[in-house]
């Protein structure tokens, strides 16, 4: 995450004018305008109070550990309750449906959709075509369709965790939209608006097959392998494009694998769940990630229930 990222998200979360926040962190506007134009970096003291502030307005502190390991029982309490979820899913047309318009169109506007929820559903249940939106935007949207009812299916059938779920899912979603669907980039990536290094390509046919490895171990803690699972995946960017969706879709296999619902990542906490993501990855505290990815399932329980979400 660069400055102005970072300046962004505290600007927004506190509510002030660009004059104040720079008051707030003891600098003259012209000092912040340059960090904020990217004309300049600030100083070790700078970077350190903008990463404190940081910190207070998004809360990425460590969860205490009893207060997660609570919200945790919780969720497998509440699982209980449903002898199969996935076969719920797969028997419930409706519910079925609204998990599909949820994740579809959550994980395609946080990577940058434009089109609205009703856009998709007409898109994904009525065929729809929108001459206003992208052709790229609505074949995404009906490639997350295809790609999701494969994965309810397979985790029906199969519920195995593997590179071929992975790399098929992959080339669902990028069908028509890019030429190396299905399979791993043979070319070096970096991942937009953050420090965090991605895989040298070359070592991705050494990477996968480990972390695939240890997202099928037995745990008793699904939501912590999850968040590591999950943290480690994006960071290697096995993929060209869609790793970020394709991630998802990983994450929830293994929700689905442990009868936990799929988690809806809303798009309107798009920021959050970056910056748990990245501290999780830089350091070495998943906390926040697991705590948010709670808060997900249960945004996945309220449709396998039936619970309105407004």
């Amino acid at each position: 995450m660069n400055t102005r990222q970072k300046l962004e998200i505290i600007k927004e979360n506190l509510g002030l004018t660009q004059t104040k926040l720079a008051e707030k962190l003891g600098v003259s506007f012209v000092a912040f305008n340059n960090w904020w134009n990217e004309k300049s970096t600030p100083r070790a003291k700078s970077r350190a109070a903008i990463d404190r502030l940081l910190l207070e307005v998004t809360g990425q502190k460590s969860i205490p550990a009893n207060q997660l390991s609570a919200k945790k029982e919780a969720l497998v309490k509440r699982s209980k309750k449903h002898a199969s979820i996935i076969s719920e899913i797969l028997n419930s047309p409706d519910i079925r449906d609204e998990f599909i318009l949820a994740l579809t169109y959550h994980s395609n506007r946080i990577e940058g959709s434009t089109l609205t929820e009703p856009e998709t559903a007409a898109i994904l249940f009525n065929n729809a075509a929108w001459p206003n939106r992208t052709l790229t935007e609505q074949l995404e949207a009906k490639n997350h369709q295809t790609a999701l009812l494969y994965l309810f299916d397979w985790m029906n059938n199969r519920r195995q965790i593997s590179q071929e779920l992975v790399l098929r899912l992959h080339g669902m979603l990028m069908n028509g939209v890019h030429p190396e669907a299905g399979q791993y980039r043979r070319q070096a990536v970096r991942i937009v608006g953050t420090n965090l290094p991605t895989a040298n390509y070359l070592k991705i046919p050494e990477l996968m097959p480990e972390i695939m490895a240890d997202a099928r171990k037995k745990t008793s803690d699904i939501i912590n392998l999850a968040a590591d699972i999950h943290s480690r995946f994006e960071q290697v960017h096995p993929f060209a494009d869609g790793n970020g969706r394709v991630g998802r879709l990983l994450m929830n296999a293994m929700l689905l694998k442990e009868n936990l619902p799929p988690a809806v990542i809303r798009q309107e906490n798009k920021r959050w769940y970056y910056n748990f993501l990245y501290q999780a990855q830089t350091k070495a505290d998943s906390s926040s990630l697991e705590d948010f990815l709670c808060d997900a399932v249960l945004d996945g329980f309220k449709i396998l229930e039936r619970i309105n979400l407004n």
